[in-house]
C-alpha cells in the first residue's frame, strides 16, 4: 500500500447544512468518487434528521453518477435530543445505501466509534476499512451488562481485534482507512456495468512457475502457505487480502492476472488444515458474490479435506452456512478458474466451485487427490472389519486408484492436468479466452438463497 493516497478537493454537496455529515464529489487515488464524512468533534457524530438525509442525498448521488460511495463514520449513534426523527433519518440513509449494492461499490470506513443503529450502516457495505482507534457496536457495554450482568470492556466489545477476527465486519486494516479504501477501489470498477480497470505490467502472461514444483510438501498431512501460491501466479506478486484474520483457513484476495483485476479464493492448509466451517462459508460467499456483482473473473486454488466437524457447527447451521457458498459460485456469471493443488474431497470439493457448479475452467496438477474421501475413512468404511495389515495395504490400493486426478479428468470433472510451472500460463490463456464472457439471466425479482 502506498503511503500516500492523491485526495483532491471536489464539488460539495449541501454544503450549506449544519450538521455533522459533510458529502462532496471527489477524487480519490486518482478515481471519481462521492464521498461523505461523519464528524465527531460535534455531538460526538450523531446523526440528525438532516445527518440521515445528507447520507442519503450521498448514495443517491454515487448510484445517479455511477461512482464509488465512499463513507467514513464516527458516530455515537441517532441525536437522541431530537427523537424519532434521527432513527428515521439513518434509516433513509440505509435504505438509500442498500440501493447502491450490486450497481456501485460502497466502501466503509470505520474512523472512530460507530454505535447504535449507523453501526448497520458498515454491515450494508461492500467493503469495510477500520482503522486502529475504531469501534463498533450496536449494544454498547453498559447495555450488555445491563441485560447479561457481563462487564465488558469497549474494545472488547467492539473493537479492531474483535471485528477483525471473530465478526468479519472489518475487511482491511489500515492505519489511514482512506488509503485502504483507495486500494481496494483500484481492483474494482466505478459501476456494475463497466469492467475493472486494467494495469499495465511488464510481468509476461507466459511466465513459468517452477517454484509451484516444490510449494506443496510430499505428505499429505504438511501444510504451506497457499499466499506463496498465489504471489507467484499473480501479476508481479501483488494482492490485496480482505479478511486476512476471519475464518483464515479461506484466503480471499484481490489481485492482476496479465493486468486484469482477479478475485482470488483459496483453501489456507495452514489454518484448521484447510477445512471449511461456517465463516469460512460465509467470507467466501459474500467475497464470490462481491467479484460477481463488479466484473472480476474468479481465481479457486483447492486443497481442502472436507468440511469441519463438530455438534456445535452442525447446530448453528452448518448446511444453511455451507450451501451459502455453492449458492454463491453456482449463480456467479463471471469467468469462474479453478485449480485443485492438492486435496479435493467431499461437499467441499463441491463448493470449492466445482465442475458440478459449473466453472469453465477446472485444472490440477499431478499431485492433486480428488475423491469422496480420504483413503482412511475409505477403508473404514468399505473394509471394516480387515486386519490392520489388511487395512494398510487396502488404504495404499485406494490411494493408487482413486487419490490422483485422473478418474475426474476421464470424466471431464477436470479438463487439464498440469505441470505446476505451468499454472500461470494456463490461467491466463484461459483468462484470455474466457473474458468476454457473457450470460443472459432469467427476470426474477431477485434470488431466494440461503442466508
Amino acid at each position: 500500500m502506498s503511503s500516500v493516497v492523491a485526495r483532491r478537493a471536489g464539488v460539495p454537496v449541501r454544503a450549506g447544512i449544519d450538521g455533522t455529515v459533510g458529502v462532496g464529489l471527489e477524487e480519490v487515488g486518482g478515481r471519481r468518487v462521492v464521498r461523505a464524512r461523519t464528524t465527531s468533534d460535534r455531538r460526538r457524530g450523531a446523526l440528525a434528521p438532516e445527518d440521515g438525509a445528507s447520507l442519503a442525498r450521498a448514495a443517491e448521488l454515487a448510484l445517479g453518477a455511477r461512482v464509488p460511495l465512499l463513507i467514513e463514520l464516527a458516530s455515537s449513534g441517532a441525536d437522541v435530543s431530537v427523537g424519532l426523527d434521527a432513527l428515521h433519518g439513518w434509516g433513509t440513509a440505509a435504505a438509500a445505501v442498500a440501493a447502491c449494492s450490486g450497481i456501485v461499490p460502497v466502501l466503509a470506513a470505520a474512523v472512530g466509534p460507530v454505535v447504535s443503529g449507523p453501526a448497520l450502516l458498515l454491515g450494508l457495505s461492500d467493503i469495510v476499512v477500520m482503522g486502529p482507534s475504531a469501534v463498533a457496536f450496536v449494544s454498547g457495554p453498559a447495555m450488555v451488562e445491563a441485560f447479561t450482568g457481563v462487564r465488558v470492556s469497549t474494545e472488547a466489545l467492539g473493537g479492531l481485534g474483535v471485528h477483525a477476527t471473530t465478526s468479519g465486519v472489518c475487511a482491511l486494516e489500515a492505519d489511514d482507512p482512506v488509503e485502504g479504501m483507495a486500494e481496494v477501489l483500484g481492483y474494482l470498477p466505478d459501476h456494475t456495468d463497466a469492467d475493472p480497470p486494467r494495469v499495465p505490467t511488464d510481468d509476461p502472461a507466459g511466465r513459468l512457475t517452477p517454484e509451484l514444483r516444490d510449494v506443496v510438501p510430499d505428505h499429505e498431512r504438511a501444510s504451506y502457505d497457499v499466499r506463496d501460491v498465489v504471489g507467484l501466479v499473480v501479476d508481479d506478486g501483488v494482492h490485496c487480502e480482505l479478511w486476512r484474520r476471519w475464518a483464515p483457513q479461506l484466503v480471499t484476495a484481490f489481485g492482476r492476472l496479465d493486468g486484469r483485476a482477479v478475485g482470488i479464493v483459496a483453501n489456507q492448509p495452514r489454518a484448521l488444515a484447510g477445512t471449511l466451517d461456517i465463516a469460512a462459508s460465509q467470507k467466501g460467499a459474500r467475497f464470490v458474490r462481491l467479484c460477481d456483482a463488479f466484473n472480476l473473473p474468479i481465481l479457486t486454488f483447492v486443497d481442502t479435506p472436507g468440511f469441519l466437524p463438530g455438534k456445535d457447527l452442525e447446530w448453528r447451521g452448518m448446511i444453511r452456512h455451507g450451501a451459502e457458498l455453492a449458492f454463491a459460485y453456482a449463480e456467479a456469471t463471471v469467468p469462474r478458474l479453478c485449480v485443485i493443488l492438492r486435496k479435493a474431497f467431499g461437499g467441499a470439493y463441491i463448493v470449492m466451485d466445482s465442475k458440478g457448479l459449473g466453472n469453465d475452467l477446472c485444472l490440477a496438477w499431478p499431485q492433486a487427490e480428488i475423491a469422496v474421501m480420504g483413503a482412511p475413512g475409505a477403508v473404514q468404511i468399505l473394509h471394516r472389519r480387515t486386519s490392520d495389515d489388511d487395512r494398510r495395504t487396502r488404504e495404499e490400493e485406494y490411494r493408487e486408484r482413486y487419490l490422483t486426478p485422473w478418474p475426474a479428468a476421464e470424466r471431464g470433472f477436470v479438463d487439464e492436468v498440469i505441470d505446476p510451472a505451468e499454472t500461470r500460463r494456463a490461467l491466463t490463456a484461459g483468462l484470455r479466452a474466457l473474458f468476454t464472457k457473457r450470460e443472459v439471466l432469467r427476470r426474477r425479482k431477485h434470488d431466494a438463497g440461503p442466508l
